[in-house]
């Protein structure tokens, strides 16, 4: 089973590229991803945090479950809603499990992109969901979500990590 990549490794900070080959080898990766997510008591798991730079990622939270290959997110709803959020790319040292901190996500949410198969997909999200898909995504773009936080708090995150 692949590694997740922690803070510090340049994969989670290079943007991810397109996936252009729809084949055995991405339906036995994205079978992958999810094992490791599930491993990792995780809700979602993008391509570079097991080390793979393509533009794809897994999810399973709020009773929702699926996988988008190169996805692109529109904001439906700007108001900007804080809530706890936490990252496997970002553990502490101490104890291997993520550090959480509050960061201010859009309310609403449509993801667009393929399914394994080619296949069109569109998800419209609010919630923790919502938050999920903004996450992998930012993922995609070498994005961690202490970068949304104040810098002092990120600095704080980071040297626990």
């Amino acid at each position: 089973m692949r590694e997740i990549r922690v803070v510090g490794d340049p994969v989670l900070r290079t943007p991810a590229e397109p996936v252009t080959d729809f084949d055995r080898e991405l339906r036995r990766l994205i079978d992958e991803m999810f094992q490791v997510m599930y491993a990792a008591d995780g809700v979602g798991l993008a391509g570079p945090q097991i080390g793979v730079s393509r533009r794809l990622f897994v999810y399973d939270i709020a009773g929702r479950k699926g996988h988008l290959v190169n996805p692109l997110l529109t904001v439906d709803d700007p108001e900007e809603v804080p809530d706890q959020e936490g990252c496997l790319s970002v553990p502490d040292r101490g104890t291997g499990r993520p550090i959480y901190a509050p960061v201010a996500r859009a309310a609403g949410v449509t993801v667009e992109g393929l399914d394994r198969l080619q296949r069109p997909v569109r998800v419209k999200a609010r919630g923790s969901l919502a938050r999920c898909f903004q996450h992998e995504t930012d993922h995609l773009d070498g994005r961690l979500f202490v970068d949304r936080l104040p810098r002092n708090e990120a600095r704080s995150i980071l040297l626990r990590a």
